[in-house]
């Protein structure tokens, strides 16, 4: 699959290199295996709550997933301009799943606000909150796996920090020779930056990618205030 960025000098990758996955530049199960995990969790929590569902558009999501997923494993572009439109693709199913992630949050803070929906049962509003906050995470995780310098492929090719400078970019002695992030380093990002709400052992180097972990934090940290506030005090 052809994830690539549209930075000038980056050769296209060999047509015929062997694996799928040399198009992409990484594998492509840990990102196919996150997004297929959640949405099975998707799934389980919608026939579980089929009248409360907190987007009010209980199979949108897993359907977005679906199709990332049918993206994810099928795609095989040779050509530059094929993987353009493929990175393109990718990007706007990931916009949406970011935007839909968004806005099953903020219907979830207005249902908090409110006292209706899934707030008035603990477990419901944990399980609801719980889904919300794993696919902000798995959702920002794509985005940033995506954005960082022009996607993993162009990666391959410029492996020096763009938009993220990782430990092994700052202390190289601690890497072996040619790393490069993959899909779980940004998925570990996604998950430290929703619970430290603050870069961790990350650093963004780029205004978009300052703003893109502040709206991410801030996100995090209205559901952990919310939804364990309101918890503890239906338990109690």
């Amino acid at each position: 699959m052809a994830l690539e960025g549209e930075v000038a000098g980056v050769p296209p990758a060999p047509v015929g290199a062997g694996a799928p996955d040399a198009l992409l530049g990484e594998s492509r199960w840990p990102p196919v295996a996150g997004v297929a995990l959640f949405m099975v969790l998707n799934v389980v929590v919608r026939l579980w709550l089929p009248h409360e569902c907190v987007a009010h558009l209980p199979w949108l999501v897993p359907a977005l997933e679906a199709v990332l997923v049918v993206v994810l494993l099928t795609s095989d572009p040779s050509g530059a301009a094929e993987r353009r439109r493929m990175r393109r693709l990718a990007l706007t199913l990931v916009g949406l799943l970011v935007a839909a992630a968004l806005w099953a949050t903020g219907v979830l803070v207005d249902d908090l606000i409110a006292g209706k929906g899934v707030s008035n049962s603990p477990s419901e509003l944990l399980a609801s909150g719980a889904t919300v906050w794993l696919g902000n995470n798995l959702a920002f995780a794509l985005l940033y796996w995506l954005m960082d310098g022009g996607g993993p492929v162009a990666r391959t090719h410029h492996p020096a920090p763009t938009d993220f400078a990782f430990t092994q970019h700052l202390s190289p002695e601690l890497a072996p020779p040619g790393w490069r992030p993959v899909f779980l380093d940004y998925l570990h990002l996604g998950f430290t930056n929703a619970t430290a709400f603050s870069p961790t052992d990350v650093m963004p180097l780029t205004l978009r990618a300052k703003y893109t972990m502040l709206l991410q934090s801030t996100v995090a940290l209205a559901l952990f205030g919310l939804v364990v506030a309101r918890a503890v005090n239906a338990f109690t």
